[in-house]
């Protein structure tokens, strides 16, 4: 099987049993999807969920964010991991986003990776959620999920390399929601310790499954 042929089942695939495909992240607008993407490096989404309803009640948009004290924010978000540097991340993303964009969230890669605790995969994931750019966020699910089926080579071994191969092969205008595909796919199918194969609609194509059998 092809590459490209790979790519057309795994499309076709969830298009029929995943046609709506969002992010678990709970939000109302961009600042609280980015508040609660910056949250959720290395934490779970549902950790994540369980958290901002307090913090989003304290600070409701970016102008009271950004004039938070260490010590007011730091306990609304303590049980997530990292607390320290992600109340920094955030009293910063904030202060920047008031001083340097007048207060509105920027829509592009380049200008959100200007922003402390922004990164390129938080950046893909809002200008994917909120515009439906065709921007692929590559966390570990991603990652793993694009090795194994063998939608990505061997040498795409960084999230960058995989993403560029991803937005290489996925339809335009499918990008944003192939993102949610693999992400979903990796959190309750092909997880990394005992993923569920036998389960897997996808399992007839993919390079992990033949390899294990």
């Amino acid at each position: 099987m092809t590459r490209k042929e790979r790519y057309a089942f795994v499309i076709d695939y969830f298009q029929k049993h995943m046609p709506v495909a969002e992010t678990e992240l709970e939000f109302e607008d961009p600042y609280e999807l980015l508040v609660a993407t910056i949250l959720s490096a290395q934490c779970t989404d549902k950790r994540v969920n369980m958290t901002t309803p307090s913090l989003f009640a304290k600070y409701p948009n970016v102008e009271s964010l950004s004039k938070a004290r260490f010590d007011d924010l730091f306990p609304l978000i303590k049980s997530i991991s990292y607390p320290n540097n992600k109340t920094k991340h955030l009293i910063g993303m904030a202060g920047k986003v008031v001083s340097a964009f007048n207060g509105e969230i920027p829509m592009t890669v380049d200008e959100l990776v200007q922003l402390p605790g922004v990164g390129r995969k938080t950046a893909n994931v809002i200008t994917s959620v909120i515009d439906r750019q065709p921007n692929m966020a590559v966390d570990t699910h991603v990652f793993r999920v694009s090795q194994r089926i063998g939608l990505v080579p061997k040498t795409a071994n960084t999230p960058l390399a995989v993403e560029k191969e991803l937005v290489k092969n996925i339809p335009v205008p499918l990008v944003h929601k192939a993102h949610h595909w693999l992400i979903l796919h990796g959190r309750y199918t092909c997880m990394a310790r005992n993923p569920k194969c036998e389960s897997c609609g996808i399992s007839a194509i993919c390079n992990y499954f033949q390899k294990t059998q």
